[in-house]
């Protein structure tokens, strides 16, 4: 008790200081006070009823906030650029000074030439710099926005010559919340649970969050990973405004673990992508001094080049650096809620406010002073880019899946990357590309280097520890054909307008119609028949008709004996050809070669009632790609099952039930009995990464997993983490066989397939063959890292297996086939498990 008395004593101090910051909170805590403010524009408090760091804002009171800016302020314009899946607009604040805002569309033009050819005679001396500001891509980071309130009070309100120079020489991208779904999610739960004494202690309801948390979008994703893909309406905004801007310096403010303090960019300097330039670090490490000096005099503690990294061009701090800008990445130690006891002393909410405000202005008083050295930067990368530009150029497509050659095209357009057509057929090293299904991508643009980011297989690097993925090589994500060296005078004309494949129209038929498996979008089509109850089948086995072939998988639609007469059937197949952009094919004849069209190898199909497997214990992230590819991709209704209330659940509703990567037991030992038993009454159990070792622990399915024999050796106790470390498979492309005519790979053309790889569990082949009908190569890896000891371990193993239990079926993958909703090219394998895992 003696020793307990002392602590106690320390808690209630601590505790007393920070109830009587938020008593005692105004702006003054915040603002610059040497400078004056007009009293015109209105103060947060005015328009949100409360000083920010009193309560959490939620997204509404902020977007009310900045559009009354925008209403009153000479300096701001607002813009909406779009809506968040749940409806929020994706609002924009322009802020410079009311003369650059008479000029805006000229100062934009003459800024984006410094990025063309011929920028060597534009004169820098006042072109303004241009600084997008982007706050709390993960929503419950929730400094950012917070302090984005201040940030734009200040900009709109400050006065004084020193403001008057940086409006008149900086041009201000201000996106006060990069996640309104997220953000609106996190301020709901801090708020209904913060006490009017406020509550530091960490065990608090406050600070722990309930499943998914704030953190990602509506579908569940961590969109500062998106900004290469750019797959969520989010992402698609804000790059549309980078590349409409091309801004000189991109900052993006998160937070992480409430015992840290504050870092800014440069990361750990052998972890940058090589494609950086080795400018692009010093210019960010110089813009580091004026953070310091900021924190210094504000007597925040900081640290920078300890942490983070600047390789994966997906995320927000990285991506600006391979397009002549320059990423700032903030991490704030996050309280969390409004208060929270850390090792620090007590976290309040309101000083994790001022820290991310602080950091803004201090981005803004170096863009002033660097303005003309960061704006030749910009301008000797694009030129310097051009200069050590290749011949030739890349091609990619397909022949079999013209879909997924588009999507991957429509990601190029969207950063403004310059696309041509195939001139003519190409044959080039074992591929054949067709013209109307192939894109070529020169090799000698402005975009150069972006192209060479997306495309490149890279397999050597200098560290060893990645902060994200290792890779991503876009045609692997797509699982199309791509040659990288072909001669320039195989391009067609430039693509201006990037339009879908075509499709030839339905004719009609009195017999049958069928539908190759190839294409992406497919499995909608598929969907589409099934649930308007037409008698459906699938093909075991290829077969030619009129010189024609049709693959394994091929949908059979027989027009005798359905619900719909013939001239009713040819108008809905009509409209589900053109809805999901899929080719149907009248057939007037059973008599093919190969099997028939009566065979008993074309099997009978049902319609797919699916479940997903939610809430605690299941990584949100992995849920919530498959929800978004079920909703976004393929209109299917999938129901979401919360492991509370698993026990509850009617079973014998679903067809199959996915359960995605997850730790520990998600679910009680009385819901994996009754999850086995509907299995053995014919349902089928789709698991995914770390469900193998539930698998094996709950007896759903005999695994021979790999045991992890790796010893350290020679290996310090200051070394121990990154040589751990570098055994993780962060994220890599491994290459793997198949057998085609196995059901799971039904739809794909090649016998060997590219698979996104982040987990080490390393499955034993089957001593029986056509139980592996998808192995992995003996050397495997195509992109990406992976250490010498896991490399030889993953040879000869397999990420899919299948094992019947009663009626029903558990299914497998060890890998992520639908990773950050862009890795298209095995997002089929899933559908294969839930259409036709009865043929399993």
């Amino acid at each position: 008790m003696q020793k307990l008395l002392p602590f106690l004593i320390f808690c209630i101090c601590f505790n007393s200081i920070a109830q009587q910051e938020f008593e005692d909170l105004s702006l003054e805590y915040y603002l610059p006070q040497d400078v004056s403010y007009n009293e015109e524009i209105p103060k947060p408090q005015d328009v949100i009823g409360y000083i920010p760091g009193e309560w959490h804002v939620t997204h509404d009171l902020l977007l009310n906030y900045m559009r009354e800016l925008a209403r009153v302020s000479p300096r701001i314009s607002i813009e909406n650029r779009g809506e968040t899946y749940e409806g929020r607009p994706l609002i924009l604040l322009t802020i410079t000074s009311e003369e650059n805002h008479e000029n805006l569309e000229e100062i934009r033009k003459n800024h984006l030439a410094l990025t063309q050819e011929n920028a060597s005679s534009l004169n820098v001396e006042e072109m303004p710099i241009v600084v997008n500001q982007g706050f709390s891509i993960h929503g419950n980071e929730a400094s950012g926005s917070n302090a984005a309130l201040l940030a734009a009070y200040y900009l709109a309100a400050a006065e004084g010559e020193e403001i008057h120079e940086l409006l008149e020489n900086t041009i201000i991208l201000f996106d006060p919340v990069f996640n309104p779904d997220g953000l609106q999610r996190f301020a709901y739960w801090a708020n209904t649970n913060k006490s009017e004494n406020i509550n530091p202690d960490p065990q608090d309801r406050e600070y722990s969050e309930v499943w998914p948390g704030g953190r990602t979008n509506h579908y569940w994703f961590d969109m500062n990973r998106d900004w290469l893909p750019v797959q969520l309406p989010e992402s698609q905004a804000r790059i549309e405004t980078f590349h409409k801007w091309m801004p000189n310096i991109l900052t993006d403010h998160h937070e992480m673990g409430s015992n840290s303090s504050f870092f800014f960019q440069p990361g750990i300097p052998s972890r940058t992508h090589p494609l950086t330039p080795d400018l692009n670090q010093e210019l960010t490490k110089e813009i580091g001094t004026y953070h310091a000096e900021a924190f210094d005099q504000l007597g925040s503690f900081y640290y920078t080049e300890e942490n983070y990294d600047d390789f994966y061009y997906g995320k927000g701090s990285t991506f600006p650096d391979i397009n002549g800008s320059i990423g700032i990445l903030f991490e704030q130690g996050s309280s969390r809620g409004h208060a929270q006891e850390t090792d620090n002393g007590v976290l309040t909410f309101p000083f994790t406010i001022r820290n991310q405000f602080t950091a803004a202005l201090s981005t803004l008083e170096a863009a002033k002073n660097m303005r003309k050295e960061i704006l030749n930067y910009q301008r000797n990368f694009y030129k310097n880019a051009r200069n050590s530009a290749e011949n030739g150029a890349y091609v990619f497509g397909s022949d079999k899946d013209a879909s997924a050659a588009y999507e991957l095209a429509k990601i190029l357009k969207k950063h403004k990357v310059e696309i041509h057509k195939l001139e003519e057929d190409l044959k080039t090293k074992g591929e054949t590309f067709r013209k109307n299904s192939a894109y070529v991508v020169s090799k000698d643009q402005r975009q150069h280097r972006l192209v060479k980011a997306m495309f490149e297989r890279r397999t050597e690097f200098e560290d060893s520890l990645f902060y994200d993925v290792s890779a991503w090589t876009l045609p692997l994500a797509f699982n199309l054909d791509f040659a990288e060296d072909i001669k320039i005078k195989d391009a067609g004309e430039k693509i201006e307008k990037l339009s879908k494949p075509e499709i030839q129209p339905l004719e009609k038929s009195s017999y049958a119609y069928v539908m190759q498996w190839h294409d992406y979008y497919s499995p909608k089509a598929l969907n589409m028949i099934l649930e308007k109850g037409l008698r459906t089948k699938v093909g075991m086995q290829p077969f030619t008709l009129a010189n024609s072939e049709y693959d394994y998988g091929t949908i059979l639609i027989p027009v005798q004996n359905q619900k719909l007469d013939s001239d009713k059937m040819y108008e809905f197949l009509q409209k589900v050809s053109e809805k999901s952009n899929v080719q149907i094919e009248a057939i007037n004849t059973g008599l093919t070669q190969g099997v028939n069209l009566g065979s008993n190898q074309f099997k009978a199909l049902e319609p797919a009632k699916v479940a997903l497997i939610v809430g605690d214990g299941i990584t949100p992230y992995d849920a919530g790609e498959i929800w978004h590819l079920f909703d976004q991709r393929y209109n299917m209704k999938i129901t979401k099952l919360d492991t509370r209330r698993f026990s509850r659940a009617d079973l014998s509703r679903y067809t199959d039930i996915i359960l995605p990567n997850s730790w520990g037991s998600a679910l009680e030992k009385s819901d994996i009995e009754k999850l086995k038993e509907w299995v053995r009454e014919g349902g089928t159990l789709i698991g995914y990464r770390n469900a193998a070792r539930f698998f094996e622990k709950e007896d759903f399915m005999d695994l021979e997993i790999k045991k992890d024999s790796l010893v350290a050796e020679n290996i310090s106790f200051e070394e121990r983490r990154d040589f751990r470390g570098a055994q993780g498979i962060g994220g890599a492309i491994f290459e793997a066989n198949i057998d085609r005519s196995h059901p799971v790979n039904f739809g794909y053309s090649n016998d060997k397939l590219a698979l996104f790889r982040n987990t080490t569990i390393f499955v034993e082949a089957d001593e029986q063959s056509y139980n592996n009908p998808i192995q992995y190569t003996e050397t495997p890896l195509l992109s990406g890292y992976i250490s010498a000891p896991r490399l030889e371990a993953i040879a000869g193993t397999v990420p899919f297996k299948h094992t019947g239990m009663g009626r029903g079926n558990v299914i497998l993958f060890t890998d992520n086939t639908n990773f950050r909703a862009f890795w298209y090219g095995t997002n089929k394998l899933l559908m294969n498990a839930i259409f036709f895992g009865d043929e399993m």
